[in-house]
């Protein structure tokens, strides 16, 4: 694959506008089907984007964090499904710019920059909580093995490499590199999941698959010292969160224009006019701009992060990256419950598939427990508290 190079801000945006009207009119009838987005996964990547987050230094293009949540923010309103599958392969760009040795960035920022794709088998299931990792990479006689089973492996199907979570012979976590078609790993397409139904999250397993040094990177490193790994790869998830809310309006403004009825004690001719739904609206209206100006804030706000380092500008990053995490869940869940409320019983009906916005919004916003970020806010705003270090925060 050759990729083209994107090299400005302004050139990522306008690439990215004109792959989601590109994207946008076969969304639903992949959602229907359960039509894996093959083709459109090759055409995204070949289009640069995923390239944004390599550094200059390597010949990317590193934009603000700002622009990439907007990009993302831009194909998800087309298809979520394609705007959650590069989230990973961009965590795990940055992930090599953070804890990566010369000759790791040297080989992995190439590979990204032309057009490979990252994938991600980081969570299992089955374990106490989210954080246990019971993969082993192991040294033998033969080389380095590695060997364990994972979940929710968002991006994996449709990757070149395909980055392991794991623990060494000292029990120290590493994240693993492997080739997509590595003998002994194996990507099994079972993700059943009732939204987001065509990023195939499904299961990664890997059987005494032999591993190289310099596929093995010091993951512990991600989290301690400080960084921006967690509030960076939670940007990105609230800019899908916003991509879907946004879809959600777009079908709203339509059915309420064009398809609903007035509630007969509203007195007036169309749905577009009874003030309840107009004030219904407003409130939705208002909510969208609040969540779009949060995430363009935590996007500077990383920024900031990725130049300075210091703990506190890591903490203001996550503070900020938590702030609009919270109103793109509750924006997004909103929006598409409205959809259905105000569209009226005809809305149900599976011609048109508009419950998939319900669906998507409801299975993504369950990633990280968002219950947990008003705490994690307040308890800084008083207290002075820094956040946990992991990859939901």
């Amino acid at each position: 694959m050759t990729a083209h190079l994107i090299t400005t801000d302004a050139e990522a945006l306008e690439v990215a506008r004109a792959l989601a009207a590109e994207f946008a009119p076969g969304a639903s009838a992949r959602d229907r089907e359960r039509r894996l987005p093959h083709a459109e996964v090759e055409r995204f990547s070949a289009s640069g984007l995923w390239g944004l987050a390599v550094p200059r230094a390597f010949g990317g293009a590193a934009v603000s964090h700002a622009t990439l949540a907007e990009v993302i923010a831009l194909i998800s309103e087309a298809d979520p499904a394609l705007g959650q599958i590069p989230q990973n392969h961009h965590c795990l760009v940055d992930a090599v710019r953070l804890i990566g040795s010369p000759a790791q960035q040297d080989f992995f920022f190439r590979e990204a920059l032309e057009g490979k794709r990252f994938g991600n088998a980081v969570s299992e299931s089955g374990t106490p909580n989210a954080k246990v990792v019971t993969a082993r990479l192991s040294r033998t006689p033969e080389g380095l093995r590695l060997n364990g089973r994972k979940f929710y492996c968002t991006g994996a199907l449709f990757a070149h490499w395909v980055p392991v979570a794991a623990r060494d012979d000292e029990d120290r976590q590493v994240l693993v590199y492997v080739r997509r078609n590595a003998p002994g790993l194996q990507v099994i397409d079972d993700w059943s999941g009732f939204g987001q139904r065509t990023t195939a999250s499904g299961t990664v397993t890997a059987e005494n698959v032999a591993v190289e040094p310099l596929q093995v990177l010091p993951r512990a490193r991600l989290f301690d010292p400080p960084t921006i790994h967690g509030p960076f790869a939670q940007l990105l998830h609230a800019a899908i969160d916003l991509g879907i809310g946004r879809a959600a309006m777009a079908d709203l403004r339509t059915w309420v224009r064009d398809r609903a009825r007035p509630w007969p004690d509203s007195g007036v001719a169309r749905a577009a006019d009874d003030p309840l739904t107009l004030a219904k609206l407003g409130d939705l209206v208002i909510r969208q701009h609040a969540a779009e100006a949060l995430l363009e804030r935590s996007g500077r706000c990383l920024d900031k992060a990725r130049d300075d380092g210091s703990p506190g500008r890591v903490t203001e990053a996550s503070m900020a990256v938590a702030e609009a995490k919270v109103v793109t869940t509750e924006f997004a869940l909103l929006a598409a419950t409205t959809l259905i409320e105000l569209g009226g019983t005809q809305a149900t009906l599976a011609e048109h598939n508009l419950d998939r916005h319900w669906r998507n919004a409801r299975t993504h916003t369950v990633h990280d427990p968002v219950r947990w970020k008003p705490h994690a806010i307040g308890n800084h705003w008083l207290n002075g508290a820094a956040p946990q270090r992991h990859a939901s925060l």
